[in-house]
């Protein structure tokens, strides 16, 4: 079962595949050295026969045929594997070359004659005839060099042979090195594959071994662990998310409760029966209002509400808003002001969600601010195009270590315990600015001051909406 494994994992393939490569590089490598070694060999028999040659035509037509027939240069012996001298028609008259070699023309240039002597192999040999003096009052001769190429041919048989002892090798230690680290991948995807099977059954801390994440194979197991990080953490919300539905139902339900049980135990009048169920609507209202809450935030979050986006105008919107508040910061003794509308700010997005997102950010402002305060809403454009909004306020504020968890779906600060609400205003607020592609940041409007308030700054990108991209925390 393990070879079968073995054999059939990515890393062996790869590995054949690597083989294979090593191969076609070595005899592409040997290939273009035999064929750099043969050239060389040809191109440095040409120019050596066309030395001697250029050397040999400078003597006199006696001293020519005197170093011919006796081969008393030792370029003569050494370098060249034969000299001779043929009349016009081609009959020898000095040297070692006994016959013409057939098929061999007066040239400037080497030429190529294979040699076909009897009862033995054929070789090449390089020739070159070229038109010399003869002796005064006698014809013209022809003086013909030649040179083996035996040196070609060892170059030739060494190549071949170093190619050929040199795969055999090359190719046990590739296998070899293949099937370890076959192996060795086997035994951490074997690894891998029983956290897997753990976390399946259950355990959701169980995480892959993914060491120091060195390798691709470690990186992915790091990227999988962070991956169930993030949905432990997930899981982990939704169950905190439970537990506050089921309190923040179970008061204004038991309210309800207590009210019906006290109305039905003895007979009252009808007065105080519809105030009852006055107070029971309320109550169930509520019960309603955090319900309905939860489903635009899971509707917001999944992303079902970007049919709604279009060009729209933040500065007519907070214009809009502060209007519809402003009676009641009146009310509360709290002044509203706004900055930064005097003109339009073109934004891509959806303008109920957006008034959503003002309306809860000016609400909770008035309702954190005591009287006296101040909250005020203002907008623009940095240079880099990016739009900006802040609401700001000189009420309770929120500490440093609560800013990031305030956005939470129920959490509700100490100091808000007093203030009537579900703690999923900001989290709706939220889900919708990163709809929008938005950032939202919590800071303190007035340090070290026993009402430090609180500013609510947003950034919305600078892109085209077919650009927006959408993030999902």
């Amino acid at each position: 079962m393990f070879q079968a494994d073995l054999f059939r994992t990515a890393t062996f393939r790869l590995t054949l595949a690597f083989v294979v490569a090593i191969i076609s590089g070595m005899l592409l490598q040997f290939a273009l050295v035999y064929v750099q070694m043969n050239g060389y060999e040809l191109e440095r028999s040409n120019d050596l026969l066309q030395r001697e040659a250029a050397l040999l035509v400078r003597e006199t037509p006696e001293q020519l045929e005197y170093e011919v027939r006796e081969r008393s240069k030792t370029d003569l012996r050494v370098i060249l594997n034969g000299a001779a001298l043929f009349d016009l028609d081609h009959n020898m008259i000095v040297g070692d070359i006994k016959t013409w070699p057939q098929g061999l023309t007066l040239a400037s240039r080497p030429q190529r004659v294979w040699i076909d002597p009897p009862g033995d192999r054929a070789y090449e040999m390089r020739f070159l005839a070229m038109e010399v003096l003869g002796p005064p009052g006698s014809d013209h001769r022809i003086l013909v060099l030649a040179r083996s190429m035996h040196m070609a041919d060892e170059l030739r048989y060494i190549t071949k042979r170093a190619a050929l002892i040199s795969v055999v090798p090359i190719v046990v230690f590739a296998l070899l090195a293949g099937i370890f680290l076959s192996h060795r991948a086997l035994g951490r995807v074997k690894e891998m594959h029983e956290a897997i099977d753990l976390i399946m059954d259950g355990d959701v801390h169980e995480r892959l071994p993914a060491g120091r994440e060195q390798d691709d194979l470690e990186r992915l197991a790091g990227s999988v662990n962070r991956m169930l990080d993030r949905l432990e953490h997930l899981l982990d919300e939704i169950r905190n998310v439970g537990n506050d539905i089921a309190h923040d139902l179970r008061t204004p339900l038991a309210r309800v409760r207590a009210r019906l049980e006290r109305a039905a135990a003895t007979p009252h009048d009808a007065e105080y029966l519809n105030a009852t169920i006055a107070q029971a609507t309320l109550d169930l209202d509520q019960c309603f209002s955090i319900i309905t809450a939860l489903l635009r935030i899971g509707e917001i979050e999944n992303g079902r509400r970007r049919a709604g986006f279009a060009q729209m105008d933040l500065s007519a919107l907070i214009a809009d808003i502060a209007d519809l508040y402003e009676p009641i910061a009146e009310t509360e003794g709290i002044s509203l002001a706004v900055h930064g509308i005097n003109q339009p700010i073109t934004l891509y997005g959806d303008v109920d969600l957006l008034n959503e997102v003002l309306a809860n950010l000016i609400d909770n402002a008035i309702k954190f601010t005591p009287a006296g305060g101040s909250v005020s809403v203002a907008a623009g454009t940095h240079d880099n195009g990016k739009i900006w909004l802040k609401v700001t306020d000189t009420g309770i504020g929120i500490p440093e270590d609560e800013r990031e968890a305030v956005v939470g779906r129920f959490y509700r600060s100490d100091k808000s315990r007093h203030v009537p609400g579900s703690g999923l205003g900001l989290s709706l607020v939220s889900a919708i600015l990163r709809l929008h592609g938005a950032t939202l940041q919590i800071m303190a409007n007035r340090e070290d001051m026993k009402m430090p308030g609180s500013v609510f700054s947003v950034l919305f990108p600078a892109v085209s909406h077919n650009d927006i991209s959408v993030t999902f925390g």
